[in-house]
């Protein structure tokens, strides 16, 4: 893309890459949106594939996913209650963004510039 491209696009109104990065900026969401790329998990199985993040974040992470529109809850009427997390069409779509970024920090793991 241009110079010109790039500054007409942003211009008088939210920078494309300015309303991606509001809806997965956030230390977890990126990798929220990696574990859910697999299919539906209940809350314990994120917890447990995400070792550093507390309840609270995961929890807080997953709310604001899904007022977003990109994750998906489902709570089923059992006892003990089911909750599961999916992603929507629009968290999909996500995909190509999320294979993009893996690749990129593989790649910096096996060259780091420092």
């Amino acid at each position: 893309m241009d110079k010109e491209t790039i500054n007409s696009n942003c211009k008088n109104k939210p920078c494309p890459v300015e309303t991606t990065l509001n809806i997965i900026s956030g230390k977890w969401k990126c990798i929220i949106l990696y574990r859910l790329l697999g299919g539906k998990m209940r809350f314990n199985e994120l917890k447990r594939l995400m070792i550093n993040i507390t309840h609270r974040a995961l929890t807080l992470q997953l709310r604001e996913l899904e007022h977003d529109g990109v994750v998906k809850r489902t709570v089923y009427a059992e006892v003990p209650p089911r909750v599961e997390y999916e992603l929507t069409a629009l968290g999909f779509s996500m995909e190509p963004i999320i294979n993009s970024m893996y690749d990129w920090g593989l790649d910096y793991q096996k060259n780091p510039i420092v």
